[in-house]
């Protein structure tokens, strides 16, 4: 039997809500690729869910944040390609299919990511707003021409202003990314951070459809940040690391500017 190449990680926190429309979209897919829940907080209920839908469930401890749930959901997985897919969020039935046969034609990108549209608490699709509207018009700039970012321009334009590739379509190729790992001192961008730092050696590629519906709601570890002051504290650290500081301070203000749209 050949090995399978690709499979979903769900590293999920708490009983989420949306837990279970995520699991049901990943059992959909039109290429079957193995499904894994991996948590610190394990819930009544949970190998239930899991077996229902084919997946397994790996527990671990104790709880260390988003950053530690990340790093060991990548270390569980045993197939050449993985997906981090959120819990909240819910994938296209051709997720799969599309990036392996995406990592095919390019066998030396290291990590991929998907377009995606968003939807809120009531599942009605999110009007178009300016952050949303910014976000798609750096990552159409910084891949004009190609699928593959590299070079300091375009990874300037793609992360110098903001995060606009989402944590949950992307796709990671561990054999490239032997040593790759999340910062764990982070609550909210430890995915920019790393996306940043990996396309400096790697480059980042891009699929060119929207493969991820990406759930935006008031329980959201994103809304809690934004509230706590989180949120713009490590908007802030990653903009210094990026900028010099007078333009660090302005881009950052200006970025502050998409918060209440989280609310």
């Amino acid at each position: 039997m050949n090995p399978q190449p690709h499979s979903f990680i769900v590293p999920a926190y708490g009983h989420s809500p949306y837990l279970e429309d995520c699991l049901v979209s990943l059992s959909r897919q039109t290429v079957q690729t193995p499904i894994r829940i991996c948590t610190s907080t394990p819930f009544d209920g949970i190998n239930e869910l899991a077996a229902k839908y084919d997946a397994d469930v790996v527990v671990h401890h104790p709880n260390q944040g988003i950053g530690h749930d990340w790093n060991v959901a990548l270390s569980s997985s045993g197939t050449p390609l993985t997906t981090l897919a959120h819990q909240d969020d819910i994938y296209a039935p051709d997720f799969s299919a599309t990036k392996i046969d995406f990592h095919r034609r390019y066998p030396d990108v290291a990590a991929s990511f998907c377009d995606s549209d968003e939807i809120v608490d009531d599942g009605q699709k999110r009007s178009f707003g300016l952050n949303q509207w910014v976000k798609k018009a750096l990552v159409a700039s910084a891949f004009i021409g190609t699928d593959v970012a590299k070079g300091a321009l375009r990874r300037r334009i793609l992360f110098g202003f903001g995060n606009p590739v989402l944590c949950a379509g992307v796709t990671l190729k561990r054999g490239i990314l032997p040593d790759f790992s999340f910062r764990e001192d982070l609550r909210t961008n430890m995915d920019w951070i790393a996306w940043n730092d990996l396309s400096r050696h790697h480059g980042i590629a891009r699929v060119r459809r929207p493969l991820v519906i990406r759930r935006v709601h008031s329980g959201s570890e994103t809304a809690a940040c934004i509230v706590d002051g989180a949120r713009l504290d490590e908007d802030t650290l990653v903009f210094r690391q990026l900028w010099p500081p007078s333009i660090a301070w302005l881009i950052g203000s200006l970025y502050r500017l998409s918060y209440p749209g989280y609310r």
